[in-house]
């Protein structure tokens, strides 16, 4: 499994529908992928939202991605991330 940062953006058609209901939807989506929500985070700055999420590879994550976007009307960008303890052994041989 890998880890995305999903950035979320609240959109005026998603400021409309907050709720735990949609938080479960957003968690469920994310399982229909083979993802595992790690944590959800309501953020101040350019974003709103950040979910950090395992997926087994780019094909989940971007299917998920577009799939909570297109569920929620909050939008998303997805970024895949590793540890700076991993990116530290990637780049030791550089």
């Amino acid at each position: 499994m890998a880890t995305f940062f999903m950035f979320g953006k609240y959109t005026p058609e998603g400021l409309k529908g907050m709720s735990t209901d949609r938080t479960n939807k957003i968690k469920s989506i994310v399982e229909k992928f083979g993802g595992k929500m790690k944590s959800m985070h309501a953020i101040l700055g350019d974003n709103d939202l950040v979910f950090v999420v395992d997926f087994p590879g780019n094909n989940e994550a971007i299917k998920a991605s577009v799939a909570v976007t297109k569920a929620t009307g909050i939008a998303f960008s997805t970024s895949p991330a590793v540890t700076v303890d991993e990116f530290d052994k990637l780049m030791g041989d550089i």
